[in-house]
């Protein structure tokens, strides 16, 4: 059996677009068992996909705040001996950091990844036994795809599959949509005022509203836009195999530029992406469900915008 490891640690977005990549190794190479280090927030994520054979969560996020403490090297202690049990047929490399490269560098074999001209920190790639040339001027998706399939000796085709099956993850038959109002950047945030205009206009049509949160200051936001709305809800803190289902069973999201919005596309859920403070060209949330993406950089889409958007998305 050929053994295989994927590393992308993170953050949610990142990984998510690494989905495709390993569902489309998954059916190029059926017989191959596939490792996937991963921070350990986006692990349960990791563990809904098929082909993630074995999981091996890392803290980096955590360890790096507490480097003086004993209990931080006996976790990066016992993680490397996890990582180095067994040799690998192959070990790739789609995060392209400095840190993801040198864990590469402490795994069991041949270590494949972007070269100096196609990843984000360039110094990584000395730590690769072989390199390969991706347009950085692709959708994060396509690159994974592309040097995924550079490493494994074949090329992509067809539409990207996250290998996630919304269906399995539906749960009820409540009517709701999820609002993703939250973003670790306050300049890709839209004003809470359009979120709650928003949420009258979808409340009007029959459908309640959940509200998710990942730190107290989203919580706050959450509770500011459900208190000003008459069906709506603030989530629970749950962990993301759960964010999965919740967001599986909506009959639609609309969310800022964020980790979830991708989680969103991934599982062909109805979706209207804002932007605000980014991009959308290389990052913007792509899949097999229907998307709307509205606003750009430094050009926050007015409420008419986002309502004629999601008005077509589920017309």
């Amino acid at each position: 059996m050929t053994d295989i490891l994927v590393i992308k640690t993170s953050s949610l977005g990142d990984v998510i677009h690494q989905m495709p990549a390993l569902t489309e190794a998954r059916a190029r190479l059926p017989q191959a068992r596939f490792t996937w280090l991963v921070e350990e927030a986006y692990a349960p994520l990791v563990a809904l996909h098929p082909a993630a054979g074995v999981v091996i969560p890392v803290a980096w996020r955590r360890w790096r705040h507490a480097l003086a403490s004993g209990t931080t090297w006996r976790e990066f202690a016992e993680r490397r001996r996890e990582l180095r049990e067994r040799s690998y047929d192959v070990v790739v490399d789609t995060q392209g950091l400095i840190r993801s490269a040198l864990i590469a560098r402490s795994a069991l074999g041949p270590r494949h990844g972007y070269d100096r001209g196609s990843i984000r920190e360039p110094l990584a790639s000395r730590f690769y036994d072989v390199t390969h040339t991706v347009s950085r001027d692709l959708h994060a998706v396509d690159r994974n795809r592309i040097l995924t399939g550079k490493a494994l000796g074949y090329e992509p085709d067809g539409a990207p599959d996250y290998g996630l099956d919304r269906s399995a993850l539906r749960d009820g038959t409540e009517r709701y949509a999820v609002l993703l109002h939250a973003t670790a950047r306050p300049e890709k945030e839209w004003p809470v005022a359009s979120w709650i205009a928003l949420g009258r206009l979808i409340e009007s049509r029959g459908i309640k509203l959940v509200l998710p949160w990942g730190n107290d200051g989203e919580r706050v936001r959450a509770e500011r836009i459900a208190y000003a709305l008459n069906h709506a809800r603030v989530a629970e803190r749950m962990p993301l195999d759960q964010m999965a289902k919740l967001i599986a069973g909506a009959e639609f999201v609309v969310g800022v530029d964020t980790g979830l919005v991708h989680l969103a596309a991934a599982l062909g859920v109805p979706l209207a992406a804002i932007f605000a403070g980014s991009e959308p060209a290389l990052t913007r949330p792509v899949g097999q469900g229907p998307i709307a993406v509205v606003g750009a950089k430094g050009s926050s889409p007015s409420l008419d915008e986002v309502r004629a958007a999601l008005d077509d998305l589920l017309r």
